[in-house]
């Protein structure tokens, strides 16, 4: 706790710097993949060369990955774009499969009544399809963000200022205490994004809590019955 205490101010930066740095990966990640999903679901014949191409860009060790990130973007070599890049792209490799799986998720019978409707291609995907789809790509994106909030500690290696600092500090100078912090700061970052996310997902998908989705049911029965279905 003493060292806490002492040192607040270096903590309080690197928690906002490691928010800076995870915050852009998750959005753009998850804007790139639903096209992306979108496009592999709706040509079947790509769908698995797109999915297992794009799945395996999360196997490059995150290590070369952000040292050789510059040499691609021309960028210098403490840039904090380099690490927000190489996070992008470890966020659509994981994105895009739940983005097409969910997608997918939507019921034929459903997509042919919104044609039926009158719906073009287009009002058909914002109106019924994303919407329809989106508790999987919810589920998708807290995994996306848990896994980039954790990645991002890696960017001090390439000297980006993160909570990897305390851990790299930690160990040099055998500060425990240092390490301990660096390691709950990254997780509240962690719990507090997925709580956000969570929070974000009751307000603009109602319809797939558990108590929304019960109080439906209970409503839905006893005029199913009452209609002569059983």
């Amino acid at each position: 706790m003493k060292w806490l205490e002492s040192n607040l101010d270096l903590v309080w930066e690197l928690v906002l710097a490691h928010i800076g740095l995870s915050v852009p990966p998750i959005l753009i990640g998850f804007l790139v993949s639903i096209p992306i999903g979108w496009l592999a679901n709706r040509y079947r014949p790509s769908r698995g060369v797109i999915l297992v191409v794009l799945g395996l860009l999360y196997t490059v060790p995150s290590i070369p990955l952000f040292i050789f990130m510059p040499i691609f973007l021309g960028t210098p070599l403490l840039s904090p774009v380099n690490v927000v890049v190489a996070l992008t792209i470890y966020a659509v490799a994981l994105m895009v499969r739940t983005a097409a799986d969910g997608l997918a998720s939507v019921d034929d019978d459903t997509l042919l009544a919104a044609s039926a409707m009158g719906y073009s291609g287009w009002q058909r995907f914002w109106r019924v399809e994303l919407p329809l789809s989106g508790p999987v790509l919810l589920s998708g994106l807290r995994v996306v963000s848990a896994s980039t909030v954790s990645l991002a500690t890696l960017g001090v290696i390439i000297g980006v200022q993160s909570l990897g600092y305390l851990f790299t500090n930690g160990f040099q100078r055998n500060i425990p205490a240092e390490v301990i912090t660096g390691i709950v700061a990254t997780l509240v970052i962690a719990v507090v994004f997925d709580l956000l996310l969570v929070l974000v997902g009751r307000l603009l998908l109602p319809w797939s809590t558990p108590d929304r989705r019960r109080k439906a049911s209970r409503r839905t029965t006893p005029a199913l019955v009452a209609g002569g279905v059983s």
